[in-house]
């Protein structure tokens, strides 16, 4: 018998807005014995089922909503759904933008809390960042392989926000070969070199992808100053889309260093480009 997480009076009123966390100041008891992951019910103090999600007793936030349907079992068939669902929203997607790398999967987006799978060409790129996802990661893993049979899996659950969930760090290869040291993306019409071993994030913040096209607004003959630059993506859109020159400044010379190797990728000028190692705020003082 599956365990339960009883709510205080009145604290179902998030859930039946489809809000998809309980945190642990909602809950009066738990009903039966649970592990860290595994799938409870999810009732109101007048014992009435509200949804079902996974277990975390570690973290601030209890229960992670997988579903709100009653008739609906937490099972790969689940899973599996649930990311054919997100992969064919992609797909078009994809096509229409000149894509080799998009965000697959986003977590309670696409009803999988602490889930992201990022797509680099041929790489997927897997952050398992909650209790219920870490349960279920085989599960997850052998879906993902049948969607995408030639894909290598390559996990980045190195994130803090494990140790929250009572998790240890996690990176490496979950299925095929390890990826090179740089793999290239190419994004609209533009292309990068992501280091999805080590990058920030999965490799890239392909999550900034509609920011950085927003660009074309305002970057013509404009002198653009992109702080916190990583491998210069905001840079190179404010190039392409007409800047007079762009300063960009991080504290890693790494970093940089790709972000000079994704100029030189896209043919733009290099000498409108001024590469700044330094700390943002400390930095910004001496600019006023």
């Amino acid at each position: 018998m599956k365990a339960s997480v009883i709510l205080k009076n009145s604290r179902e009123k998030s859930l039946l807005r489809r809000h998809p966390w309980i945190f642990s100041g909602a809950v009066t008891k738990i009903i039966g014995s649970i592990q860290p992951g595994e799938t409870v019910d999810i009732l109101s103090s007048k014992g009435k089922w509200l949804a079902s999600g996974a277990y975390s007793p570690f973290s601030q936030i209890t229960v992670r909503v997988w579903t709100f349907n009653p008739d609906e079992d937490i099972s790969q068939e689940f899973f599996h759904t649930r990311l054919k669902q997100a992969f064919n929203s992609r797909s078009l997607l994809m096509k229409n933008n000149n894509l080799t790398a998009c965000r697959m999967v986003n977590a309670e987006s696409d009803g999988l809390p602490g889930l992201i799978v990022d797509r680099y060409t041929d790489f997927l790129v897997c952050q398992f960042l909650s209790a219920g996802t870490e349960h279920w990661k085989q599960e997850i893993v052998a879906s993902l392989k049948s969607l995408m049979p030639h894909a290598e899996i390559y996990e980045r659950s190195d994130a803090d926000v494990r140790e929250k969930e009572g998790l240890k760090p996690c990176a490496g290869v979950l299925s095929g070969q390890e990826p090179p040291e740089f793999v290239e993306i190419q994004e609209n019409d533009l292309f990068f070199l992501a280091d999805i071993r080590r990058g920030h994030k999965t490799g890239f913040y392909l999550d900034q992808r509609d920011n950085r096209a927003a660009l074309a607004a305002y970057a013509e003959n404009a002198e653009v100053l992109n702080c916190f630059a990583y491998t210069g993506g905001f840079g190179i859109y404010a190039l392409k889309y007409g800047a007079a020159k762009v300063t960009n400044i991080d504290s890693s010379a790494d970093a940089l260093a790709l972000c000079e190797r994704n100029i030189a990728l896209n043919d733009m000028d290099i000498a409108a480009v001024e590469n700044v190692e330094s700390d943002v705020f400390q930095i910004l003082r001496k600019y006023r």
